[in-house]
């Protein structure tokens, strides 16, 4: 194995000056960075981080802690941080706490001494005094915190704005009974997300039923089994906002296997806007969360931290996608479809309730419930509507 002095040999620069190169130091230019990784290349040269990281007190790695690490959602935030990470010459050390905060501070302190900082989601209400334990050791950056942690920058997404816009977008479609699939309680985005709903509600003069408000948890597989409760609603509603997208898959393939149209009989909505929506079949309205955004933002308010003493809170906005799964506006047709759908008899709501909700994984459709994929090109029909809602997300 080559060692520290053969690569300063090689590129014609002192050992101090190799040193340099890998502990990204701005003495060095880049013409002199270039030539010593060239030599340090051909002559197969790994630097030793562990020794590096005694005599700087840095390890150039940064902690990544998500509540899951599966699905097309938490691929775009690992994606975004990965990339702006290597701009920064920064590694990333990535581990799950499946929203657990017990979890979360046995992973976080598993990293301690390994890495310089952490970029962590906590998206649940039992998180804020585990990262109070963890920012006593190092710094920590929060993807969308249940609430403001002092001393610790955060991004979050537009939840609250972006349900208040797809709901008063079924509004204008003519719906007046609207279902929604909620996430679980204890979780920030699905707290704002039926805000947003209910706020919409409201503004339209449109009485709240709590019939009307389901229980989920953001997998395919709840959003498959509320149908069963849907059909069950006497007036039926004729539209359902699922709070995210997974759970409108769910909904669109137990829609499906009941028979029941979408639109015709029943209007669905999601939210998040993952890739495979626009392939579905009727292509899914959404609400367009940039992920990846998400979790470039938080590796670059980790990596310029602000020089002033108050913590930044920043918030991404979110932007309505309308595709073909809520249909055109047609206030007769909703009050048709309301009457349609009850002369489904019982025997359908049986056969969706002994039906095999899947195996709740959160992605790629290849599970039970999700529909096939549509095979149309891109976006089919898509419709990206700017937001311009004066309400703040408290």
């Amino acid at each position: 194995m080559a060692t520290i002095k053969e690569v300063a040999q090689a590129a014609g620069v002192s050992i101090a000056t190799v040193s340099r190169v890998y502990s990204g130091s701005a003495k060095v230019t880049e013409e002199t960075a270039a030539r010593v990784r060239s030599a340090a290349a051909m002559l197969d040269y790994w630097p030793n981080s562990a020794a590096r990281s005694l005599s700087t007190n840095r390890t150039h790695v940064l902690g990544v802690l998500l509540p899951d690490l599966f699905g097309e959602f938490f691929s775009e935030v690992i994606r975004g941080i990965d990339r702006e990470a290597r701009r920064e010459r920064f590694q990333i050390l990535i581990s799950s706490s499946h929203a657990n905060s017990e979890e979360f501070v046995v992973a976080a302190r598993s990293m301690r001494g390994r890495i310089d900082g952490l970029v962590a989601m906590t998206p649940d209400s039992d998180s804020p005094s585990a990262i109070e334990q963890i920012q006593r050791s190092m710094r920590v950056v929060l993807i969308n915190p249940w609430t403001a942690v002092p001393g610790c920058d955060s991004v979050s997404i537009g939840n609250f704005d972006g349900a208040v816009a797809l709901t008063r977008h079924l509004i204008r479609l003519g719906h007046r009974r609207i279902a929604t699939v909620t996430g679980p309680q204890e979780n920030i985005d699905a707290y704002n997300r039926l805000r947003g709903y209910r706020t919409a509600l409201e503004e339209a003069g449109i009485e709240a039923d709590d019939r009307l408000v389901l229980p989920g948890d953001f997998t395919e597989a709840s959003g498959y089994a509320s149908v069963a409760r849907i059909l069950g609603l006497r007036p039926r509603p004729t539209a359902v906002f699922a709070a995210n997208d997974y759970m409108a898959i769910g909904l669109l393939g137990a829609l499906r296997d009941a028979r029941i149209a979408v639109p015709g009989d029943l209007a669905v909505a999601g939210f998040d806007d993952i890739p495979m929506a626009q392939y579905l079949s009727p292509a899914l309205t959404t609400v367009r969360v940039d992920s990846y955004a998400l979790g470039q933002r938080a590796l670059q308010l980790w990596v310029r931290p602000d020089a002033g003493n108050g913590a930044r809170r920043e918030t991404l906005p979110t932007r309505l996608i309308v595709r073909g799964s809520c249909g055109e506006a047609n206030p007769a047709a909703c009050e048709r479809g309301s009457r349609a759908m009850s002369d489904h008899d019982n025997a359908e709501n049986r056969r969706i309730q002994e039906s095999e909700p899947g195996d709740g994984r959160r992605q790629d459709g290849k599970s039970g419930p999700a529909p096939a994929g549509n095979q149309e090109t891109g976006a089919r029909g898509s419709i990206v509507v700017d937001q311009e809602s004066h309400h703040e997300d408290a």
